[in-house]
């Protein structure tokens, strides 16, 4: 096979691994799980209370464009799989629970939400984006392993693959 055949032959695969892989720091989703996040109703939510769930936990802000197109996805992906037992769970790396109360009802979210700018921040980096940026999704699964880290928006046919996956 010549050079250049192998050479488009690797270049999709090593793409497809980069969307769909990320690097996570060492205690990988423990250290998501210790976390606690303020609710938008003022009460803390404590990420622990879904170790061993089938989860999907997404870092956006109101003002990342990305992560105003993936939302939508998100709360569709919540009505279709939710009813089977998969969790989806947003973290505004936001500090205003007014504004994010009102952005997040323009979008009409279904699931769960904590806040912290500093927290969040300090979470992305943890869990393996090193520059904090957003949109940053992880995929865990009931083995409280993370399955998938990925920067940048998903589309909504990766993110049925990947609830079918781990609802299986």
């Amino acid at each position: 096979m010549g050079a250049v055949v192998k050479r488009l032959l690797i270049v999709p695969f090593l793409v497809v691994l980069a969307l769909f892989s990320g690097t996570v720091a060492a205690g990988g989703a423990d250290t998501l799980f210790a976390a606690s996040l303020a609710g938008l109703d003022g009460k803390d939510v404590n990420l622990n209370d879904y170790r061993g769930k089938p989860l999907i936990v997404n870092f956006w802000a109101r003002w990342c464009a990305p992560c105003r197109t993936e939302i939508p996805e998100l709360v569709q992906l919540q009505n279709e799989f939710g009813k089977r037992g998969l969790n989806v769970v947003g973290v505004g790396v936001e500090d205003d629970p007014v504004a994010a109360k009102e952005f997040l009802a323009a979008y009409g979210v279904n699931y769960t939400i904590g806040l912290s700018k500093k927290k969040g921040v300090w979470l992305m980096q943890a869990l393996g984006n090193a520059q904090a940026l957003l949109p940053y999704t992880l995929v865990i699964g009931r083995d409280g392993e993370i399955v998938v880290s990925k920067l940048g928006p998903f589309k909504k046919e990766d993110f049925e693959k990947i609830a079918e996956q781990l609802l299986q």
